[in-house]
């Protein structure tokens, strides 16, 4: 530093003595904001952006949480599919329900719901779709045998190649194994002539189980064996299908397809709430509604499409059911699928039977919500899906409407919100959860019109951007 001139330090001692002592000017410094952010620490991850769908409120921040799939895709999300964890009594349901009434108001959306879950007779999503005007597509073996809704298993409108794969899929799951070379051999040379020969209609079950019973010459010429030999390896699988036309399953799929179901409805539920998730009926209907939207449903029309799946454990847990869907959802990403499946436990879909097929879904789950667990369990799912050891500590202290969302690695505590005109289509099971949906609902005045003019003017943005209208 050179040495100060003696008049100049006179001159600031002169004037310290009369005026007090004075600060020096410092000369600004220049720099950039990647440098100067250190000086402002952050007190959250960034967000997702402004394009999609509100959600609610990032707890840490208090900033609005934006989330869509479609628009994430490609950039932030390397795939569009969604898995949805945490016990009952949360908000797992009042999310979802929300995202797909707020998905909708985008006019190129359309949603499928599988609803396995019932209150006071019909499905949890009734209410949803009155509002709509949507009639929801009931499921069940009593109101079948009425001539009430049937899918066909071997509808026109689905391949010789995906009809097959879907009864060996059926077999498979009724029968807790995979299908052995002669039993596939029999439904293989059955399923071939019924499709060869039926001409003036559709082909239904009934006509699978009766050429099982009772064989055609050339299938036994064809292998060089016995017709004695090929009625008995088609026995078992004759005995399986005869479950969906003459027993307890009855009614839904031994018939044409319903006319009359609208697949271009912004909304399709269908509700299975009438039958029993613990019998080997759900995986069943599962993998024939899977494969029945694959083939009639997922188009290459530019739409965007939300299937969300309850009791996704269903899919997840058997080995058949799981490749079927592992597959639909590696087609239905270049046509615009988004999967959202909802679990209670992961620990109910890694440790079962299907853990191979189980890891390959959940792998392409690019988002993970998981709400309130217990420690043990938060730490397993905090285990198998990658979360950081702050996110698993705070699983198991979260109050009911808050989650942790892992969007491809970012991470971040949200409040969700329901706004007053949701609310009575939301919280469908007031009886039992009262206090929990009022400490879960309670947001300040305000809110929802503040989120319900925010997600109109994002929706105008969105389809004036795209062009829509």
């Amino acid at each position: 530093m050179p040495p100060r001139d003696p008049m100049t330090a006179l001159t600031e001692a002169f004037t310290s003595l009369l005026f007090g002592r004075t600060e020096s000017t410092r000369l600004p410094v220049r720099t950039s904001t990647g440098q100067a952010q250190a000086v402002y620490l952050p007190t959250a991850a960034p967000g997702l952006g402004d394009s999609g769908v509100i959600i609610g409120r990032e707890v840490y921040s208090g900033k609005g949480y934006i989330y869509d799939p479609f628009q994430l895709y490609g950039q932030q999300l390397p795939a569009p599919h969604w898995l949805v964890l945490g016990e009952s009594g949360n908000g797992k349901s009042a999310l979802e329900k929300t995202y797909v009434l707020r998905q909708l108001r985008f006019r190129d959306r359309q949603v499928v719901v599988l609803d396995a879950q019932g209150e006071d007779g019909v499905g949890e999503w009734n209410l949803i779709a009155q509002q709509l005007g949507i009639t929801p597509i009931r499921l069940d073996p009593m109101a079948a045998l009425d001539d009430d809704v049937r899918l066909n298993p071997l509808d026109p409108a689905i391949t010789t190649t995906g009809q097959l794969a879907l009864l060996r899929t059926i077999i498979e799951v009724a029968l807790g194994r995979p299908l052995d070379e002669r039993s596939g051999f029999a439904l293989k040379v059955a399923h071939a002539y019924v499709n060869q020969t039926m001409v003036d209609r559709q082909p239904i079950l009934t006509d699978i189980v009766e050429r099982l019973r009772h064989p055609m010459p050339e299938a036994a010429d064809a292998m060089n064996v016995a017709l004695e030999d090929v009625r008995a390896w088609g026995l078992d699988v004759a005995l399986v299908l005869d479950r969906l036309v003459d027993g307890d399953l009855r009614g839904m799929f031994d018939g044409p397809t319903t006319v009359g179901i609208d697949l271009d409805a912004p909304l399709i539920v269908f509700d299975l709430s009438h039958i029993d998730r613990n019998s080997i009926a759900m995986p069943i209907l599962m993998a024939i509604v899977g494969i029945w939207l694959e083939h009639t449903w997922i188009r290459p029309d530019r739409r965007k499409r939300i299937f969300l799946v309850e009791e996704a454990w269903h899919i997840i847990n058997s080995p058949s059911v799981a490749q079927l869907f592992q597959r639909l959802l590696k087609f239905g990403r270049r046509l615009g699928l988004s999967f959202v499946a909802v679990v209670h436990h992961l620990s109910d879909v890694v440790d079962g039977a299907a853990a191979k097929e189980a890891a390959a879904i959940l792998k392409m789950a690019s988002t993970r919500t998981v709400y309130a667990q217990k420690t043990d369990e938060a730490r397993s799912t905090g285990q198998v899906l990658g979360l950081p050891r702050w996110a698993v500590e705070i699983i198991p202290t979260l109050t009911p409407g808050m989650a942790v969302w892992d969007v491809n690695g970012n991470v971040q505590v949200v409040k969700h919100l329901v706004t007053e005109a949701e609310r009575p289509l939301v919280f469908t099971d007031r009886a039992m959860t009262e206090s929990s949906v009022s400490r879960a609902s309670e947001e300040p005045e305000g809110v929802d019109d503040l989120l319900e003019a925010e997600t109109e003017a994002r929706v105008m943005s969105f389809e004036k951007r795209q062009g829509v209208g």
